[in-house]
């Protein structure tokens, strides 16, 4: 016998109750309010403006956050096309106008309801601050026209800032702590937790025109201007930090041949070069040498002649010529001293080297944790070799080529005889460009650490509590709807007289 029609009406409202009900629990078991509430991920734009190129970065974290500290991780990185921004000296709008590019590869990225709310910076390092030394108002224009341009779009600059050296070697630190898990992890049990202070590593990096060292020192550190501290993650860090500008790879290279030209005469005939290559040759206006405020040699009498240079490929000769770049003499009785008479506390953990440490040493092959034997024998036989051998095995790689021989000799002096690595400690650094899938350098760092001036939108504790008011929402809403479709129900069965 069939269902009447009150009995299929009651069935059916009956299915639609038991929908609206499981419909409303799925809901409640996938957090629904995660979708239906704003986006809960924070970005930030950060450029990098060094002395050879400019590379913006965005990076994105979590609204919620854990003890002041956003948990960032890198979302886009993108190499500005040209030189440093300190090279606009003469044309300072096209410093602005060469970072449109990278910009509208991080507006695109970044949802365009978002983009009021993400801020943007601006950091120059050694270039700008050799410009300032040499020429401020030449500076504060390649500033000015930066700012223009960035502060027209769409997002919230907050402003192009000199980085002291200092501050770049501490975020260098930061970044590299934080991309490894040493500053605070993840556990499996669902908790954020701080490794030992003991597993810190030191970072080395190696610009255009500056390098950096970072560490946190066993003992204390007796030049307190080298000093810096870091509130993360609940916790306080004091790292060793220093920078030394004028010791970058370019400037190290320019004022290398200063030198060269300075204790040879030139005028007699070309100048020979020991960290080129046999059969190199080139020739490049004398003037350009003595631009940079970083060559302090006495410039010749004539400087609108030519300068020719050769290769002798002379590894002995040019790690003799590196080390007049070197000045070790002790810091004002403070003891232990790396160069440049400023006081280094002695080494301690471990090291990642990055930057032009690791582009030279990959391209040299020795970013496989090789001795430090190892590293002083592959980098004499690439010297030696003659120029006509390095371009056969080397095909397309001019622009570089010639200064990797300088480059690598220059490293090893730097590593040991400047910041005092041995062969026991040697073991200690690693060459990286990326870990944890993100790029080494300050400006993680720099975001991090700007990441506790940034209020979270959405606290975890105000999440609960809204979830909360919102389940109990719909649990009423869906209780009341049963009630209705009941009453609905009973009405159609069972008819008053």
């Amino acid at each position: 016998m069939g269902l009447s029609w009150k009995e299929k009406v009651f069935l059916a409202l009956l299915g639609s109750a038991v929908a609206l009900g499981l419909t409303a629990l799925v809901l409640v078991l996938v957090e629904a309010v995660n979708v239906l509430l704003p986006p809960d991920t924070k970005f930030g734009i950060v450029f990098d403006a060094g002395s050879s190129h400019t590379s913006l970065f965005v990076y994105r974290w979590p609204v919620d956050k854990e003890n002041g500290t956003g948990v960032v991780s890198q979302a886009l990185a993108c190499q500005v096309e040209g030189p440093g921004i300190s090279s606009y000296a003469s044309n300072p709008a096209q410093a602005g106008e060469s970072l449109r590019g990278c910009l509208e590869e991080a507006l695109a990225l970044i949802p365009e309801a978002q983009h009021r709310g993400t801020p943007m910076f601006l950091g120059a390092t050694a270039g700008m601050r050799l410009l300032s030394q040499k020429n401020s108002s030449q500076a504060g224009d390649i500033f000015a026209a930066v700012t223009r341009v960035l502060g027209g779009s769409p997002v919230d600059f907050q402003g192009a800032k000199l980085l002291d050296g200092q501050d770049e070697g501490a975020f260098g630190w930061i970044t590299i702590n934080y991309v490894l898990g040493l500053l605070i992890k993840y556990s499996f049990s669902g908790k954020w937790t701080r490794p030992p202070e003991g597993t810190l590593v030191g970072a080395l990096d190696l610009g255009g025109a500056s390098t950096q060292i970072a560490f946190v020192p066993r003992g204390p550190v007796l030049d307190t201007s080298t000093q810096a501290t870091f509130h993360l993650y609940g916790s306080s860090y004091s790292v060793y930090t220093r920078s030394y500008l004028c010791y970058g790879r370019d400037q190290m290279l320019s004022r290398l041949l200063a030198g060269l030209v300075q204790r040879q005469n030139h005028s007699a005939g070309p100048v020979g070069h020991p960290c080129y290559h046999s059969g190199y040759r080139t020739t490049l206006p004398l003037a350009s040498l003595y631009e940079s405020p970083c060559v302090h040699t006495a410039a010749p009498q004539n400087l609108t002649q030519n300068l020719t240079v050769e290769g002798t490929g002379n590894p002995g000769a040019c790690v003799v010529a590196i080390r007049e770049l070197f000045n070790c003499s002790s810091h004002q009785g403070l003891g232990d001293c790396a160069f440049d008479r400023v006081h280094q506390p002695p080494l301690w953990g471990q090291f990642y080297a990055f930057s032009n440490f690791y582009y030279t040493f990959h391209f040299l092959n020795l970013t496989s944790q090789q001795s430090l034997g190892a590293a002083n024998d592959t980098v004499w036989e690439f010297c030696q070799e003659s120029w006509e051998q390095v371009e056969a095995s080397y095909p397309g790689q001019d622009r570089w080529l010639r200064d990797y021989c300088a480059c690598g000799l220059y490293i090893l002096t730097l590593l040991t005889e400047g910041y005092g690595f041995s062969e026991e400690t040697w073991p200690s650094i690693q060459f990286r460009k990326q870990a944890g899938g993100m790029d080494i350098g300050w400006t993680l760092g720099y975001m991090l650490n700007l990441t506790g001036m940034i209020p979270a939108e959405a606290p975890a504790q105000w999440r609960a509590e809204s979830y909360g008011i919102w389940a109990a929402g719909v649990a009423f809403v869906v209780l009341t709807l049963l009630a209705v479709l009941g009453a609905a129900a009973v009405q159609f069965i069972w008819p008053r007289d």
